[in-house]
């Protein structure tokens, strides 16, 4: 067993555990991380890839929800200028559905309630002559705009943990806890490496189980005299088709179901559409976008646009198992999204902090208040900081993506524009980490496919943690969308060259 004590153990490697890690580090206190699986493999790499306030949240009376996420959008926003972008919304208004004037009412609400900046307000719009209206069915003649902010999530989390690490913080992606009991006044946390199948002890005064939809087997099953969860696992599942529109602004649709469905850009060339809300009760892992889900999605959709969506177009698909607190809510859809934190133990034995529910866009302010609820545990803890304090790479202001671009376009003008503008979009000021001195595009080493190159790859492996071709193709770039089989196995095999016994198989 070590001698090391942290001040705090972190289960899971999702946004909220990343976020956390950060901020307590940056607070001067010492912390282990143990996920898993890759950081971001759960719930956090499945989201809508949306910072928003969450419109629909006021018709449930969320006011506190949505208000405390109307005021986080321009802060992530400023924290992480190339991985979150303000995205206009439109709202076509069907009959029989939701009135104008609640439709009117909700956006004035959303304008106003959180401190919108720079953000544009909302506006009705004309959508006989407006291009957004081009593609939807001619009965959908009018509409609303409104504006909230697209992010990519999983590079939000893995961005969390590059920043918590830089800090000092351990972060250890496939290990496992396995155990985790209380002796005297600190806890003792068995973790087991996955890759080697080895375990070492790990001691810490505070635990923070936040481990998502895996947080009732981890308070019933790992948390020694365990308690009780109160979570509801509610299933999200997504598609992506090909490009269904050619302008820059997304879609929010009412349904006569009552649930909403967006349809967004995605990743230049594709839109992403989703998303379902249904009640789940098997593994986490198992979890997938099912035929009925695909099918809803596409037949949903193709209620508002002139040109219906089939499953065969499905390119992609994707599901994540939201862990909402159980709040005896009676549809999946009208639980609540707000986070509750519950804290276990008292002066007599170590605490632990259970996190329920929550949504991306306010894991800052969770991370904010779950060590709050720490300083009688860990006295020295600092003040908070994070807020107006950048992540790795997002060195620049809000709104300067072109002027990144064009600086990186005037550095390297024998690179293609289109891997310049991606390496801005997912490295920001990093990228030029990336590139380095090279003249030439060769210069990177190796070519995987679409645009993906020995150097980058070097880069994820030495600082982002990834290990597997989904670490790098689907969680750290979305390149899964654009790479065939051979280029997939292409390098899959330099991995395993690269990394031997290290290397995990494909997932």
């Amino acid at each position: 067993m070590s001698d090391t004590v942290y001040d705090i153990a972190i289960i899971g490697g999702g946004i909220n555990g990343c976020g956390i890690a950060r901020d307590a580090a940056g607070r001067g206190l010492s912390v282990y991380l143990a996920e898993k699986d890759d950081l971001a493999s759960g719930t956090s790499s499945a989201s809508t890839k949306l910072i928003h306030g969450g419109l629909r949240y006021l018709e449930h009376y969320e006011f506190k929800l949505v208000r405390d996420s109307l005021r986080e959008r321009e802060v992530l926003w400023a924290m992480a200028p190339h991985i979150i972008r303000p995205l206009r919304f439109v709202l076509p208004h069907a009959k029989g559905l939701r009135p104008t004037w609640l439709i009117r009412l909700g956006l004035f609400l959303y304008d106003h309630l959180g401190g919108r900046g720079r953000l544009p307000g909302s506006h009705s719009v004309d959508l006989r002559i407006d291009s957004t209206g081009f593609p939807l069915k001619s009965t959908l003649t009018k509409g609303f705009e409104y504006s909230d902010c697209w992010v990519d999530d999983s590079r939000l989390v893995v961005l969390n943990a590059r920043d918590a690490a830089d800090r000092g913080a351990e972060i250890n992606t496939r290990c496992e806890v396995i155990a985790a009991t209380r002796q005297g006044n600190e806890w003792n946390l068995e973790v087991r490496d996955t890759q080697s199948n080895s375990t070492s002890s790990i001691r810490a005064h505070v635990l923070v189980n936040a481990s998502g939809p895996w947080i009732s087997n981890v308070i019933e099953n790992r948390i020694v005299a365990p308690g009780k969860s109160k979570i509801r696992l509610v299933k999200g599942s997504h598609i992506v088709v090909p490009s269904m529109f050619d302008h820059d602004k997304a879609y929010i649709f009412q349904n006569s179901d009552r649930r909403i469905v967006f349809a967004i850009p995605y990743q230049h060339d594709y839109t992403l559409i989703g998303t379902t809300d249904l009640d789940y009760s098997g593994n986490p892992e198992d979890a997938v976008a099912d035929s009925s889900e695909i099918a809803y999605l596409c037949e949903t959709i193709s209620e508002f646009f002139s040109k219906p969506v089939v499953p065969d177009e499905v390119v992609w698909s994707y599901s994540g198992i939201r862990p909402l607190y159980a709040d005896g809510a009676s549809a999946a859809q009208e639980a609540t999204r707000d986070y509750v934190l519950e804290v276990e133990g008292d002066n007599n034995k170590p605490i632990v902090i259970n996190i329920f529910g929550g949504k991306i866009t306010t894991y800052r302010k969770l991370a904010e208040d779950v060590l709050s609820k720490l300083k009688p545990w860990l006295p020295a803890i600092k003040s908070t900081w994070t807020r107006g304090i950048v992540l790795p790479g997002g060195d620049f202001p809000m709104e300067g993506a072109v002027t990144l671009l064009n600086d990186l376009k005037d550095q390297y003008p024998n690179f293609d524009a289109s891997l310049l503008e991606r390496l801005g979009e997912t490295y920001g000021t990093l990228s030029t980490f990336i590139l380095k001195d090279s003249k030439i595009q060769s210069d990177l080493g190796q070519h995987f496919g679409a645009g993906l190159y020995q150097r980058e790859v070097e880069y994820l492996i030495q600082f982002e943690w990834a290990k597997t071709v989904e670490d790098i193709i689907w969680r750290r770039t979305k390149l899964g969308l654009k790479m065939n089989d051979e280029e997939i196995v292409s390098l899959s095999s330099w991995l395993k060259d690269t990394l031997g016994d290290e290397t995990l198989p494909v997932d």
